[in-house]
C-alpha cells in the first residue's frame, strides 16, 4: 500500500473515532487544516455492462429458463436481450482491463432479475435494473462463486470490484386492481392511511420505528396484488410485502411523483419505511461480508428520500470499514447537471459521493462542442458545492457517457457531422484527456477504448465487446478502426486504448495530476486554452495542464507560483524545456484539440509568513436556501489551505471544510436549524510552510426558506380545476403551506393548505364564466411550528376561455419541398390531446398530412378533445427516420394547445415556436 494510501486509512480511521473535526471551545485554537483527500481519489474505473462484455461460458446464455427467448430472455440478435457476456467472461480478459491502466471495475447490477417483461417492447432483464433476488447473481451471467472467483482475481491483481446496486425499486412483480401500470395518484389527492384508516404523511414518520400500519387494502390509491405465480418471487422473503412498496402508479419524474411512482411499472419501494431501510442495509451488508465488494455505485439516488440515505450511508460505510474496508466507497447516479443539487446527497445526506454529471455535461461542451474555455472556467469555481467537513469534490467519480445517455464517441460524431475520423478522434482523445488531468476519480465506459458509438443512449450504447449480432450494432462506425462490431473487440493496440493507458500511467507515475490540489489558471474568451494546475501539498512540485479545443493551435501566457523557473514537459508537443517570466507566466503554445502537461523543476518556492486572511461574505446561496456562502479573502499569491470555522448560536466553533484554490468558499449546510439561528463564520489560512492566520468573524443568520410555486407555469393558461403547486427550500416534514388566489388584481382569497410534502398541493376551482385572457394570481406561504413564514413570488396565468378543438402547426422549408399530402412531410403524433379518431389514421409509414400551404407554410391542422395534454409529435416523410434527410432534428417534440394553440417550426431547426419567426 502506498504512503497516500495509509495516511489515508488512517485519516478513516480517525473520522471513525470522531477525532478528525474537532469542536473547538474557544476561538484561539482554531487550526489551519488541510483539504481533504479521503481513501479513494486517485482510482480509475472501468464502468462495464457483463452481458455485452464476453462470453466465458455459453451454457448459461439462458439462464436454464429454455429456449424460447420469450421466456429466457436470451436472443443475441437484439439489443434488448441478453446477448450472452458473464462474469467468467469478464474473468477471462481481465489482464485486458488491467492493461488499460484501470485500478477499479464497476459492474452493472448483477443480481437475478426478471428474465423478461413482455410490457416493455417486450425486452429483457439483461442489464440487471429489475431484480427479483438481491441475494444471487443472476443465472444468465454465471453464479455466486463466479463473483468470488472474479473479485479474487481482481484482488490478486491490486484491483477493486464496485457493484452496481439498486435501492429504489424491484422488478414489475406487483399489479394493481383494475390493471397494472396505472397513472400517478398523488398525496395530496389520496393520502396514506394507517390499517385503520387514518390518513397520515409518510414524511412524518420516515425512518422511525413509530411508522404506522400498513394494509393492502386500506392504505393505498391502488389496491396491490401479486399473481399467485408470483407470490414468494422476491428474495429476501420481506421483498414479497406488498405494503413495503408506494402503490401510487407510475411516475412522470416530475415533483412528487419522482420520489413515490413506480419507473415504467417498476415496484417503487416505501423507503421511508423503517423495514425497507433495515432491509436493504442487511442486503448490502451481506455483500461485502461474504464476496469482498469493494464499493457501490448506488442507482437513482435522488428518487429516494434523504432519511433513508442518512441511515443507510453512515451505515453501510460504518459495517465495510469494521469489516477491515477501509477504502470502501459508495456513489450515487444523481442524473442532474446543478451542483447545487447533487451536492446536496453528500452534505445534508451524508453519502460520500455522488457520479459527477455535471462534470459529463462540461466535458462535452468543451472537447466535443467546442464551447468557450470560460465555461470550464465556470464550472471548476462551483466545486465548492461538495466541501464540507468529511467530503469533496476530489472524491466524484467523473465520466464521459454511460449506458443511458451515450457514449461520448456517439457526441463527438453527433456533435460535428461534417468531420472526418481523424477529428472525431481527437475530440474524443481531448475529453479523456480533460478528464484524466482534472479532480475526480475517472470512469471509462467499456468499448469506448475501441472507439464505440452508436446513434444515441440507452439500448444504443450497450454494443458487445464481442461479435455482435444485432442489426442496429453491425451498422455502427467505429472511431480511430477499420473494425466492426462483427468481430471481437479486444485491441490493446487500438489508439484510444493507447491514449487511455497512456493517461493512466502518467498519472500514476505523478499522483499530483490524480488528487494535487487543481488550481484554475488560465481560460480563453471563447474557444481556446483552458489551464489548471495540479499541486501535491506535500511535494510541493507545481504540475500545468493546458488543454485547447480550438481547430488552431493557441498561445497563452498561464501564470504559475514559480517566478523565473524552468518546467520540463512530461505530455503532448511542444519544446522539452520552458521557462516561467519574472512575474511567474508560462508561455506554452497549444497543438490544436490537444493537451500539454508540464512540470516544475524542484518546489514552489516556500512562504516566509502565512498571508492576511478575512471572511468576505455570508449569505443565502443562490440556488439553495439551505445553505450560506461563505467566502474568504487571501491577501497573497502562493498555494494556500483555507479552513472555514462555524459557530451556531453560543456553541463550540467547528469546521465547515476547507478549500486548497481560490476562490475559497464553502457552502454550509444549515438546513437543519431554524431560520434566524444566529452563525458566525471564521477562517484559517494555512501556507506552504505550516504557518497560519485567522480571520476576524462575521456574522449570518440562518435564512427563512424560499417557497417556489412550480404549477401552474407563469403565462400559461388556466379554466376549471387547477392544481397549484409549491416547494420548499429547505424541505421539512412540519411545514403547511397555504395558498391565495387573486382574480383582475381584486382581493387575495385563501383556496386551502397543505402539510403532506415534499409537494404541497392544493386545487382550485376557477368561476365558470371568467373571460378569456383575465390575469389570475397565486402566492404561496409556509408556516414552522416555530412561527417562520416565508412568501413565494406571485405567479401569473390568464384564464383560457372555452376548451380549444384545433391547433395549427406551421412548417417551413425553404425549397418549399413539402411533397403531396399521401408521400410528402407529415406529422406523427401521439398523446391524450389529439382526437383519437385522428390518431387512428396515423401510422409511422403513414402520418398526418398537412392541411394547406399558405404563404410558403405548410400547415397542419390537428383536431383535440382535451387542450389541457400536450400535442406530442415527430415530423417526417412517411416511414422515414433519418435525420435530416426524412426526419427533422428534435426528437419527440411537444406543445400544450391550451397555452399555445398554434405553433411554428422550421427545417433543421429543433425549436417549436410560439410565434412566427423569421425566415428566409
Amino acid at each position: 500500500m502506498s504512503v497516500r494510501r495509509v495516511l489515508a486509512a488512517f485519516a478513516a480511521i480517525l473520522a471513525t473515532l470522531g477525532l478528525a473535526t474537532p469542536a473547538v471551545a474557544g476561538d484561539r485554537g482554531l487550526s489551519g487544516l488541510h483539504s481533504l483527500r479521503s481513501p479513494v481519489t486517485d482510482e480509475s474505473f472501468y464502468f462495464v455492462m457483463a452481458d455485452r462484455f464476453a462470453n466465458g461460458d455459453p451454457s448459461n446464455d439462458q439462464g436454464g429458463l429454455g429456449s424460447d427467448p420469450l421466456v429466457s430472455g436470451f436472443d443475441p440478435t437484439k439489443k434488448g436481450f441478453y446477448n450472452g457476456g458473464d462474469l467468467k467472461g469478464l474473468l477471462s480478459r481481465i489482464d485486458y482491463i488491467r492493461g488499460l491502466g484501470t485500478t477499479s471495475i464497476w459492474l452493472t447490477p448483477s443480481f437475478k432479475n426478471k428474465a423478461v417483461q413482455l410490457e416493455d417492447g417486450p425486452s429483457a432483464g439483461y442489464h440487471g435494473y429489475w431484480i427479483t433476488d438481491f441475494t444471487q447473481i443472476d443465472p444468465h451471467l454465471g453464479s455466486n462463486a463466479d463473483l468470488r472467483a472474479l473479485i479474487d482475481a481482481a484482488h490478486e491483481r491490486g484491483m477493486k470490484v464496485y457493484f452496481d446496486i439498486i435501492t429504489n425499486h424491484t422488478a414489475d412483480v406487483i399489479g394493481y386492481e383494475g390493471g397494472a401500470r396505472r397513472g400517478y395518484v398523488s398525496k395530496d389527492a389520496v393520502p396514506y392511511r394507517t390499517a385503520a384508516g387514518a390518513p397520515f404523511d409518510d414524511r412524518d414518520f420516515a425512518g422511525k420505528a413509530s411508522f404506522p400500519p400498513l394494509s393492502p387494502t386500506t392504505s393505498f390509491p391502488y389496491t396491490p396484488v401479486l399473481d399467485p405465480a408470483e407470490q414468494n418471487l422476491k428474495v429476501p422473503a420481506w421483498l414479497n410485502d406488498v405494503t413495503l412498496y408506494h402503490n401510487r402508479g407510475d411516475t412522470t419524474f416530475v415533483g412528487e411523483n419522482s420520489y413515490y411512482g413506480d419507473f415504467f411499472g417498476l415496484d417503487d419501494l416505501f423507503t421511508e419505511h423503517p423495514r425497507v431501510v433495515a432491509g436493504m442495509i442487511d442486503v448490502y451488508k451481506a455483500w461485502i461480508r461474504d464476496f469482498g465488494v469493494d464499493g457501490f455505485r448506488i442507482d437513482t439516488m435522488k428518487h429516494v428520500d434523504d432519511e433513508f440515505w442518512q441511515e443507510f450511508g453512515p451505515e453501510v460505510l460504518d459495517y465495510a470499514r469494521a469489516q477491515g474496508k477501509r477504502e470502501f466507497f459508495m456513489f450515487g447516479e444523481v442524473f442532474d447537471t446543478t451542483k447545487s443539487f447533487t451536492s446536496h446527497f453528500t452534505t445534508a445526506d451524508k453519502m460520500q459521493a455522488v457520479l459527477d454529471f455535471p462534470f459529463q455535461d462540461a466535458a462535452r461542451g468543451f472537447a466535443s462542442r467546442g464551447q468557450s474555455a470560460g465555461q470550464l472556467a465556470t464550472f471548476f469555481a462551483g466545486d465548492d458545492w461538495y466541501t464540507d467537513a468529511d467530503s469533496n469534490v476530489y472524491q466524484l467519480p467523473t465520466f464521459l457517457g454511460n449506458h443511458d445517455m451515450g457514449r461520448i464517441g456517439h457526441f463527438v460524431t453527433a456533435d460535428n457531422p461534417a468531420a472526418g475520423d481523424a477529428e472525431w478522434l481527437s475530440r474524443d482523445r481531448l475529453a479523456h484527456e480533460l478528464m484524466y488531468f482534472s479532480r475526480g476519480n475517472p470512469v471509462v465506459y467499456y468499448g469506448d477504448e475501441q472507439g464505440f458509438t452508436g446513434p444515441g443512449g440507452d439500448q444504443n450504447a450497450r454494443q458487445t465487446m464481442f461479435a455482435s449480432q444485432v442489426p442496429d450494432y453491425l451498422d455502427d462506425d467505429l472511431l480511430g478502426t477499420a473494425a466492426t462490431h462483427a468481430q471481437d473487440n479486444f485491441v490493446s493496440g487500438h489508439p484510444l486504448y493507447q491514449s487511455i493507458r497512456g493517461l493512466a500511467a502518467l498519472t500514476r507515475a505523478h499522483p499530483a495530476l490524480r488528487d494535487g490540489a487543481q488550481v484554475h489558471r488560465y481560460a480563453a474568451g471563447g474557444p481556446g486554452v483552458y489551464a489548471f494546475s495540479r499541486l501535491d501539498r506535500h511535494e510541493q512540485r507545481e504540475y500545468v495542464v493546458a488543454l485547447n479545443n480550438s481547430e488552431q493551435a493557441q498561445t497563452a501566457a498561464i501564470p504559475t507560483y514559480a517566478a523565473k523557473r524552468g518546467f520540463h514537459r512530461l505530455y503532448g508537443g511542444g519544446p522539452a524545456r520552458v521557462k516561467s517570466t519574472s512575474d511567474g507566466k508560462l508561455t506554452l503554445t497549444v497543438p490544436p484539440l490537444s493537451t500539454v502537461v508540464y512540470a516544475l523543476d524542484g518546489r514552489v518556492p516556500g512562504s516566509k509568513a502565512a498571508p492576511a486572511v478575512s471572511i468576505t461574505g455570508a449569505t443565502a446561496a443562490e440556488g439553495a436556501r439551505g445553505r450560506i456562502h461563505v467566502t474568504a479573502g487571501v491577501a497573497g499569491s502562493s498555494f494556500y489551505e483555507v479552513s472555514f470555522y462555524a459557530q451556531v448560536g453560543n456553541g463550540s466553533w467547528r469546521p465547515v471544510g476547507v478549500d486548497d484554490n481560490p476562490p475559497y468558499q464553502v457552502f454550509h449546510d444549515v438546513s437543519g436549524l431554524r431560520a434566524g439561528t444566529p452563525v458566525r463564520y471564521k477562517a484559517v489560512v494555512l501556507d506552504n510552510r505550516g504557518h497560519t492566520a485567522t480571520s476576524a468573524s462575521r456574522a449570518a443568520s440562518v435564512p427563512t426558506p424560499l417557497v417556489s410555486i412550480e404549477a401552474p407555469s407563469e403565462g400559461s393558461r388556466v379554466r376549471g380545476t387547477v392544481e397549484v403547486r409549491a416547494v420548499v427550500d429547505p424541505e421539512r416534514a412540519t411545514h403547511t403551506v397555504s395558498f391565495e388566489r387573486r382574480v383582475a388584481a381584486g382581493a387575495w382569497t385563501p383556496i386551502g393548505s397543505d402539510a403532506s410534502s415534499p409537494a404541497y398541493t392544493v386545487f382550485d376551482a376557477l368561476p365558470a364564466d371568467l373571460a378569456s385572457d383575465t390575469p389570475i394570481e397565486y402566492r404561496a406561504t409556509v408556516r414552522e411550528p416555530d412561527g417562520t413564514t416565508a412568501t413565494s413570488p406571485v405567479r401569473r396565468v390568464r384564464a383560457a376561455g372555452p376548451q380549444a378543438t384545433v391547433a395549427t402547426l406551421h412548417y417551413f422549408r425553404p425549397a418549399g419541398d413539402y411533397g403531396d399530402q399521401q408521400t410528402g412531410w407529415g406529422l406523427h403524433m401521439w398523446g391524450d390531446a389529439v382526437d383519437p379518431a385522428t390518431l387512428g389514421q396515423i401510422a409511422w409509414d403513414n402520418p398526418w398530412p398537412w392541411t394547406r400551404v399558405e404563404g410558403g407554410w405548410a400547415e397542419y391542422d390537428i383536431p383535440l378533445v382535451q387542450d389541457t395534454q400536450p400535442v406530442n409529435f415527430i415530423m417526417h416523410l412517411p416511414a422515414g427516420d433519418s435525420v435530416p434527410d426524412t426526419r427533422e432534428p428534435g426528437g419527440d417534440r411537444s406543445f400544450l394547445p391550451i397555452n399555445t394553440p398554434e405553433v411554428w417550426i422550421v427545417q433543421g431547426d429543433p425549436t417549436v415556436y410560439t410565434s412566427q419567426p423569421p425566415v428566409q
